[in-house]
């Protein structure tokens, strides 16, 4: 379904009063976004929106309601779907200064590769070529069909590395799972849409696993503070792929990754400055430079 037009301004409404609501009992809220996947027809909730009804409804009355009620300072971000249609929607959207003057960024989620099996990261490097100031946000990534014996499944790790590194060196500015923590079935979820999480309980022993998913964020989340700027960092291997922060104390942290089956010797070079590292095989790994 989609939301009538005679509701938007009651719509608008509501998120405020959520937002209030939240605040009144200690919970900040940062930022919001419109909808979560505006193009997914779904078994469980979900409203579409094309691109234009979702710059009309912000430009319109969200917009301006949020400004009206003293919540101007929540972050907006826009989209929140997959990176295959970004551009577009970044386009619909950003291109009207009455809507873009609301906009904090543009989110974005991996599921696109149910298509062709790939990645599309260069569409978040297109939108930040695009619109500089305008931040792009990974909001939402998990693996499906969960199976308890697929717990420590290596690629999953993977995964999650190779897309962070990208989206990173793509221009985004933060990187959300979509779920830390589930229970040995992959839920609870009320429409059996059971899925992967960094960390898995056990709701009959109480035992928790960490998943080889929760240390790869790890090696991202440990390291880069909130803050860091990221700095210009290359591979000189197609196998190695890696990503630089210098985070505001000073120090460099470098995450290096090989998805491949041996071992590669390298210079961490920065500076005319050298050091000796081997990256293990199938492995990742972070380098903080004070």
């Amino acid at each position: 379904g989609k939301l009538k037009s005679e509701m938007y301004q009651s719509w608008a409404n509501y998120y405020v009063k959520f937002i209030k609501a939240y605040e009144k009992n200690g919970i900040p809220i940062w930022g919001l976004t419109i909808q979560n996947e505006p193009m997914a027809v779904q078994k469980w909730e979900s409203c579409i929106y094309t691109a234009t009804q979702e710059k009309d409804f912000l430009k319109k009355y969200l917009g301006p309601t949020l400004q009206k009620e003293q919540l101007g300072n929540k972050k907006v971000i826009i989209w929140d779907h997959n990176r295959d249609l970004m551009n577009q929607r970044a386009d619909e959207i950003l291109n009207d200064k009455d809507a873009a003057k609301y906009v904090w960024g543009v989110g974005f989620h991996w599921y696109e590769d149910w298509k062709s099996g790939i990645s599309m990261y260069d569409n978040v490097r297109h939108v930040k070529e695009s619109y500089p100031s305008t931040n792009l946000i990974f909001t939402e990534g998990c693996i499906g069909k969960f199976n308890i014996d697929s717990l420590k499944y290596w690629k999953m790790g993977e995964k999650y590395g190779e897309s962070m590194i990208n989206d990173f060196n793509n221009g985004t500015v933060g990187w959300t799972d979509w779920n830390i923590l589930l229970d040995e079935t992959g839920g609870p979820n009320h429409v059996q849409n059971f899925c992967y999480a960094p960390v898995i309980a056990d709701t009959k022993t109480g035992e928790l696993t960490y998943t080889n998913e929760y240390y790869y964020i790890g090696h991202f989340s440990k390291f880069i503070q909130p803050g860091a700027k990221r700095i210009s960092c290359s591979a000189s291997q197609g196998t190695l792929i890696s990503t630089a922060f210098v985070n505001t104390d000073g120090k460099i942290a470098v995450v290096v990754m090989n998805k491949g089956i041996k071992s590669i010797p390298y210079y961490l070079w920065i500076n005319k400055k050298a050091v000796s590292v081997t990256s293990l095989p199938r492995s990742i790994t972070t380098l903080v430079v004070e």
